[in-house]
């Protein structure tokens, strides 16, 4: 079964500042919830481009750590890109991350499409876990850009 999340936000910065920030792939690290271990294992350039393959590691429940290797895709230069998961804990994943310039700064828009492995039992532990987890790291990544780009203005 597909599932998808939906986030969007304002900040208070340019397109071309939000481009800046997204476009660095080791500034994953600083908007995603430090429990959750994750750690960039390797990334080629210190700028996304089309085709750039990511590898990640990523703590699912304490003590199990498994790859994730993305490949970034799609790139509309300043207004959006898209990860793919090549690789991971999902059975699919697709992030679309888009840049829209609007009074007062930048929209960021993130839309997600998942779905995960394993048939029904997938289904049962995406009602029971997965959902919830998603809302909380995109929760926090929300509250950390806020804190971020606040400052900057």
């Amino acid at each position: 079964m597909l599932h998808s999340l939906s986030q969007e936000q304002v900040l208070p910065i340019t397109p071309a500042q939000a481009w800046e920030f997204f476009s660095t792939p080791r500034n994953l690290d600083v908007i995603t919830p430090p429990n959750l271990g994750f750690r960039m294992v390797h990334c080629a350039s210190e700028k996304i481009h089309e085709g750039q393959i990511i590898e990640y590691r990523i703590k699912i429940v304490p003590g199990l750590w498994v790859p994730w290797v993305t490949e970034i895709r799609g790139i509309e230069e300043g207004h959006s890109f898209i990860d793919e998961q090549r690789f991971g804990p999902y059975k699919f994943w697709h992030h679309r991350h888009s840049f829209e310039a609007v009074e007062g700064g930048v929209k960021i828009t993130d839309r997600v499409h998942y779905a995960l492995p394993f048939g029904p039992l997938g289904s049962i532990v995406h009602v029971l876990f997965v959902r919830r987890k998603m809302e909380w790291i995109f929760r926090f990544r929300r509250e950390e850009l806020e804190q971020r780009f606040s400052r900057r203005s």
